[in-house]
Formats: C-alpha cells, structure tokens, sequence
C-alpha cells in the first residue's frame, strides 16, 4: 500500500492500514486538516467548499468521507459529485466558495485515488500553503463544530452547462466554423467522467458525428488511464477504420488532453500545447509558459509569432504563478495540460478541444497530421539514474552545472542545459534517490545518445 502526502495534497491506493494506504482515516485526517486551515483563513462568516470527484470506484466512499469532515468542522459542502478537475476549478468562483477538493488520482490505476486541493481562486493551493495543511494534519489541529453548527449540503448539477457555455463565449472558440466543417470524433474517455463531459461538448460545438469509446463513467478503466502513445492503440485502430477527422483522449479527470490524428498517428502530448498556443497565438501577439521539461517547440512558435517564451519549474502551480508573472495569454505543461487565462488558471481538456478544433477548422492545413507537420518536429528522452541513498543529489547537480558553466543553463529546477537545438533537464525526486534525466533533440536517436552522454558523466562524478 502506498500513501503519498504533498504539499499538492494527497494520494494513495485504496485499502491497508491507517498512515499507509489511503484509508477512510486519512481521508478524514487530512480533509479536516483542510478544512481547519480554510477556516484559519476566513475567520468571519460561513465557509463553503465546493468538491468533485471522478468516476473511479473508490469515489463515492471517498465523497461520503470528505463531505462528512467537512461538515463536522461546520463548512457548508456544494456537492458537483461526477464532475472534472477544471469543471470544480470554475465552480469555485462562481460559487463564492472559499476552497474547492477534486476526488481523483488524476492518470493514476484505478486502485488510486487522491485529494487535490483548491484555494479560493480555484486554483492549486501554494506550496507554502500546503506544508501548512499538512502541519495540521500532523498535529491533529482540527476542532469539530457542535451540532447546532454543522455544515449545510447542497448537491448541484449545474456545472456541466455552466462549464460549457463559459467555454462557447470564449471569443477564439468558433462553433460556427467548426459546424461546417462536418468533423467525425472519435473520443476514448476511459470509463471515467470525461465520457459525460466531453460527448457534451462536442454536441453544443456542432460536431454530431461521434464515436464514443469507454464513456460509460463507471470507474472500470479499459486500458492503463494514462494518455500516452501505448495506450491509445485501440483508438487509433478504430480512427482509420472509421475515417474519423481527430480522436480525443483524456485522462479521468479531463485535465489532460491527447490527440491522434485521421491517419492513427499520435499528434503527441507535447504538442497539444504547442498547437493551441499557435492558434491563440495568431489571434493575438502574448507571452507563453511551459515547464522546463516541455517541448522547445513551444518555444520556437511563440517566437515565430512574436511573443516571448518563459520556462517555469515542474509544476502545474509553478507554471501558473509564472504565467500570471509574465501575463502570459497561454501555458501549460507538456503532458497535454492546457492554461487558458482567458477561461481559468488550471489544465482543461474541455477548453483544448474546443480551441483545437476551431484551430483546425481555420487552419490552412487540410488534416489533422498535416497540422502536425507544420511544428518543428523534436524528440524526448525520459530516463533516470538510481543511486545509492548515501549519495549527495544535490552535490551532484552542483558539479553538472559548473562542468557546462559555458552554457545556457538555467537551475530554477534542478539543472537545465540548454544546447543551440537540444537541452537536457536533470531534477531530483523528491521521494526516492533517483535523478530524472529528461532530454530533447531533432531526431529520437540524438535525444537518446545526449541523454546517455549525460548519463555517464554523472556516473563519472558519482
């Protein structure tokens, strides 16, 4: 069993003993911990938190633990029970809520479940702000609310129309555009909550030719929910066979957003971002953020459309905060993850299609893989080094970063050496003595061969 607590929350598989596994116990421990911080925070007034979860088996346990909690400690619960990451992420505000928790474990197996919690923003909460949360939680300071201040209960099913028209009256989604063009879907929603959402709102963009795979939200995953290449062999079998224009896939809380193009190729996860950002882009000159182990063809097109590229550190909060920094108009993470400002600081698959398929629509390109083609093609390597715990990560970094002091080099997470058309990324786990070593070049072949030159070097230093 497994029980991994973060500043970003906290996750963990389902079952075993209290403290290690995601028990009914810590459920409750650390969503009072939660709560208790929430109220530190809003000290006049009731307290409202608004919670979601995914389609995942474990979840409506998960709901009854974390409503429970919630209204012990006297906070009253607006309830959007099968809902999405971003869905929760726009219900916040709109509810004048001051704290919101998404029930999923995000791409994790299904024996995986989590809290993720929201400020009163809707955003991520902090980092300084979670070890707060999670001091709580260590101490047990949490006082429960007698019984004639108990939180109220709500339960609302509004949000998926909400969260579909805010996404409509986005100005650079174009329904009528992408209505004419007559577009065949093919979405894999992994028996999750994306299979309510997404069919949803590709009805509302004009798009009535769709062929569902695994949208029944049952929890019941047909495949490893991560969408990556290897898993998305059935959807891209099932695109050629059918002639379809694009297939969507999303993880089980729809914050990532991956896409196969009509010939069964991947258009790849780290160019999910790079097309959107384009398409946004070219209505408008702005800054761009990734994180720092994010395609450089981010990076390549913000330049070419005469906006300036800003790398943050690994982190779906640290590239927020980078992005209301440097204002910029798109970011993201390359894991398919985009950030629309204009819709919400947070990953939204929703928003992603609708702005792809507006940008394809539009676009020169008569296909989705020819749209893929006109991107600077480049390739990543993802390996890690595992070391003995005695072993000084961080004194090993130091050394990598003086060795090709010559360089662009940036240490805002980790080490990043940035060649004339390649860089390698080199971070510590924070959980285990490892250090990841994420590189990325023109071709597979040149990516692999700098990541095992640096690979060696760091044998040599340790």
């Amino acid at each position: 069993m497994t029980l991994i607590k973060s500043i970003s929350g906290i996750r963990g598989t389902i079952g075993g003993l209290p403290d290690e596994g995601l028990t009914p116990i810590d459920i409750v421990k650390f969503t009072s911990a939660f709560g208790a911080w929430i109220k530190e925070r809003n000290k006049e007034g009731k307290i409202k938190v608004v919670i979601g979860r995914d389609a995942r088996i474990s979840g409506e346990m998960v709901r009854q633990l974390v409503v429970g909690s919630l209204q012990g400690l006297g906070i009253d619960v607006v309830d959007l029970d099968y809902s999405t990451t971003p869905t929760v992420e726009v219900a916040v505000p709109m509810e004048n809520a001051q704290a919101g928790i998404i029930l999923t474990a995000s791409h994790n197996p299904k024996q995986w479940n989590a809290l993720k919690l929201l400020n009163e923003k809707g955003e991520f909460i902090s980092a300084e702000d979670g070890a707060e949360v999670l001091k709580i939680a260590e101490q047990n300071a949490f006082n429960y609310a007698e019984v004639d201040d108990l939180g109220d209960y709500k339960k609302s099913s509004d949000y998926l129309q909400k969260h579909v028209d805010a996404i409509l009256a986005l100005p650079l989604v174009d329904v009528d555009v992408i209505k004419s063009k007559k577009f065949k879907v093919a979405i894999d929603c992994v028996n999750s909550t994306g299979g309510i959402y997404i069919p949803y709102l590709l009805k509302a963009l004009g798009v009535e030719n769709v062929i569902e795979m695994y949208c029944k939200p049952n929890g019941k995953f047909p495949h490893n929910p991560e969408p990556l290449p290897e898993n998305l062999t059935e959807i891209a079998r099932k695109i050629k066979e059918q002639g379809a224009d694009v297939g969507f896939v999303v993880d089980p809380d729809v914050d990532r957003l991956a896409i196969v193009c009509e010939n069964g190729e991947m258009f790849g996860e780290e160019y999910t971002l790079v097309a959107v950002a384009d398409y946004i882009l070219k209505n408008g000159k702005g800054n761009t953020v990734s994180n720092l182990s994010s395609t450089r063809a981010l990076r390549d097109v913000t330049e070419k459309n005469g906006g300036k590229y800003y790398a943050a550190a690994v982190g779906e909060v640290n590239v927020v905060t980078k992005m209301k920094e440097v204002d910029a108009v798109i970011g993201g993470e390359g894991n398919g993850g985009v950030i629309y400002p204009e819709s919400h600081y947070g990953r939204d698959a929703l928003v992603g299609i609708a702005l792809f398929l507006s940008h394809l629509a539009i676009s020169e390109e008569k296909s989705c893989s020819a749209l893929r083609a006109s991107y600077p093609n480049y390739y990543i390597s993802k390996n890690k080094i595992e070391l003995t715990p005695e072993i000084d990560v961080d004194a090993v970094l130091v050394k990598m970063e003086e060795k090709y002091k010559t360089e662009d080099v940036s240490t805002i997470d980790g080490v990043k050496i940035n060649f004339e058309s390649e860089w390698v990324h080199l971070r510590k786990s924070n959980t285990e003595p490892i250090i990841r070593i994420y590189s990325e070049s023109k071709s597979e072949e040149k990516a692999n061969q700098l990541a095992n030159k640096i690979i060696e070097e760091i044998k040599d230093i340790i």
